[in-house]
């Protein structure tokens, strides 16, 4: 067993088989009054569940000789990861005070009920967005979902790039399936890339985080009580 299914191992071992509403309100009644930190719970652990299947299923495919497939879910699960990063930064914005407790409940709910194609749903967040604010936090993780989707679209890389050669001096193309011998290699390092970085905000950042929410949230009840009827702020 190399390393990454050993990781991909340990992720199925730990992943949540509920959350008890219960057992949140045993561990501060006043801040689990308000939903939006039992929708950051929600988050974290659908995120893990997501991306652990994700990977499980791209180390699959790559095992099997099947790069393109193996490259578009990694894809996905680089918009996983930046969920996540996302959650935390909205987590420590409210806490910096450069956020609205407001706000930053209806931006959970967003992520957590976001839809494009449900019109009782409300809009969801572009992950282009989301992408773009990790990127500051994680410089080249936008260029790294770039490079994926790329092989995604079927533009020159996902047509021309991955199945045909062209020799030029006998105008001539040849057409084969690519995608192994161009990204085959490097594809476990990428995967223990998204891997990693998402054990790092799972498990070392969010943690943390919640835990000070908790104690802020209860320090503001009072006024977030008597503020929580008024308008969003613009």
């Amino acid at each position: 067993m190399d390393e990454l299914e050993q990781n991909l191992a340990n992720w199925g071992g730990s992943l949540f088989p509920n959350i008890p509403v219960g057992g949140l309100l045993s561990r501060n009644a006043v801040a689990y009054k308000w939903k939006s930190l039992y929708r950051v719970w929600m988050l974290r652990e659908l995120a893990f569940w997501r991306e652990h299947d994700l990977m499980v299923q791209s180390y699959a495919l790559h095992q099997q000789g099947h790069g393109l497939g193996a490259r578009i879910l990694l894809r996905s699960g680089f918009e996983t990861l930046a969920t996540l990063i996302y959650v935390n930064l909205l987590m420590q914005q409210v806490l910096d005070g450069k956020l609205s407790f407001q706000v930053f409940g209806e931006k959970t709910t967003l992520l957590l009920l976001g839809s494009r194609n449900n019109d009782r749903m409300p809009d969801a967040v572009s992950i282009l967005t989301i992408l773009g604010k990790c990127d500051k936090r994680y410089p080249g993780l936008m260029k790294n979902y770039e490079n994926l989707s790329e092989s995604a679209h079927p533009n020159y890389e996902g047509l021309m790039g991955g199945y045909s050669t062209t020799n030029y001096d006998e105008y001539e193309t040849t057409f084969s399936n690519r995608w192994m011998e161009l990204h085959g290699e490097r594809h476990p390092q990428a995967m223990m890339l998204c891997m990693e970085t998402f054990h790092y905000e799972y498990d070392a950042v969010w943690p943390g985080l919640i835990e000070q929410l908790e104690i802020w949230v209860e320090a503001n009840d009072a006024e977030l009580e008597a503020t929580k009827d008024d308008p969003l702020p613009s």
